[in-house]
């Protein structure tokens, strides 16, 4: 993996800045990084994270939404932002030399965006759009159906962008209150890559962010004890059958979180010599493609498969996913093919790790959920450490999984 000098910096009042210092680079990124998604979100007020995300580029105490947009495109840079269940990130790429410039953007939209209501008006279209363009799409619809239904009765199980009618509902006062209760110093981690070094950085950052609140947001997530497996089909008016199973893992800070990553690159990964590939695919052309994915929050997390198949071979794909998964947790995967599995792992990660930008969130978000920036070496010695009974294990719940089915309609 690509070793760049990582400095974790404590900035005042519980503010930390993670920097990579790559001298040789052409253009910066910086960011920041803030602990609240859509499961810090009231029940009458879902979509608000997300909301917040779109608008708060619509003008500050001191700039219009035009100037807001132009600041860093005027220089050849990008302005952009992310929401998660539990994290929103914005953040800006640039050419080096725009730093300062940069840093004082991100601070003045997260401290003294106004969310005028005439520009919220027009940005709830947007996201409506958004949203149906979500629903228009069953392969990516699937998963969120999936995860209301395995994790009911959690804040994690509704859809991060909310419904039409929940978006409606939204103003400037949500915005505003959401944005100080949790834009606070101690629930936020700044980032920045590029060839300014660290103090230099944190000097800008001190000044610039000296208004953000300070404290950590007062707010506790409830996890459900006991999570019921299911299976449900929904027949749509769809040409191809879509289907997801999964089960319920251990969370972002879970130890077995490395073995999951592992399990699932094994099974679905981007290689084409992933199990479920070679079955589904490469052997007997069920399937276009097939994945096996995660999802880990802070208390729990969701291992998933999806693949989309004609209806007439859905039992079989089915058969064949649940077949690889206990060959696996009867300890049917060799330790010579293990030790092949954590080279080709390990390798993705080096080629991912050139990826400045992926690299310093990943480093920006270990640090918002685990206190630091996880190192590669870490990375190398857990993954080192996974058995053949461990994998065995972990492959344990997908043995019976929660399924969610989207059928043909009948009709």
């Amino acid at each position: 993996m690509k070793r760049l000098t990582t400095t974790l910096v404590n900035l005042s009042d519980g503010l930390r800045l993670v920097h990579n210092h790559d001298k040789s680079a052409g253009a910066g990124i910086f960011g920041l990084a803030v602990k609240a998604g859509s499961a810090d979100e009231l029940p009458d007020q879902y979509g608000l994270a997300h909301f917040v995300e779109h608008t708060i580029f619509k003008g500050t105490k001191r700039r219009r939404s035009w100037h807001v947009i132009n600041r860093m495109e005027a220089v050849g840079g990008e302005l952009n932002a992310f929401t998660t269940k539990e994290e929103t990130v914005v953040y800006t790429i640039f050419p080096s030399g725009n730093a300062a410039r940069a840093i004082e953007l991100v601070a003045d939209l997260t401290i003294n965006s106004m969310f005028p209501t005439s520009e919220l008006e027009k940005e709830k279209q947007v996201v409506i759009d958004e949203i149906n363009s979500y629903r228009d799409t069953p392969s990516e619809a699937i998963f969120d159906d999936f995860e209301e239904e395995a994790l009911k009765g959690t804040p994690y199980a509704h859809n991060i962008l909310g419904t039409p009618e929940s978006v409606e509902t939204l103003g400037s006062e949500n915005c505003r209150a959401f944005l100080s209760k949790n834009y606070r110093r101690s629930n936020c981690v700044l980032f920045y890559t590029g060839p300014m070094g660290a103090d230099r950085v944190a000097g800008i950052c001190e000044r610039y962010f000296e208004a953000l609140p300070a404290g950590d947001k007062d707010t506790s997530i409830i996890i459900k004890n006991e999570i019921t497996t299911f299976e449900k089909e929904i027949s749509l008016d769809i040409h191809q059958c879509h289907c997801l199973t999964g089960a319920v893992v251990g969370g972002v800070n879970s130890p077995d979180r490395h073995a999951v990553a592992l399990l699932a690159n094994i099974t679905g990964g981007p290689g084409m010599n992933s199990l479920l590939n070679v079955e589904l695919r490469e052997r007997r052309g069920l399937v276009y493609s097939v994945e096996t994915s995660t999802a880990l929050f802070s208390g729990l997390g969701l291992l998933t498969v999806y693949f989309g198949c004609d209806l007439e071979d859905l039992e079989l794909c089915r058969s064949l996913t649940n077949k690889v998964f206990t060959n696996i947790a009867e300890g049917g995967f060799s330790s010579r093919n293990l030790e092949k599995a954590k080279k080709q792992y390990l390798g993705q990660l080096a080629i991912a790790s050139e990826n400045r930008e992926n690299s310093i969130m990943s480093a920006a978000r270990s640090t918002l959920f685990r206190g630091a920036p996880t190192l590669p070496e870490e990375i190398e010695e857990a993954i080192a450490a996974i058995s053949v009974q461990k994998l065995a294990e972990t492959a344990m719940p997908m043995c019976n999984p929660s399924t969610l089915t989207f059928t043909y309609n009948s009709k």
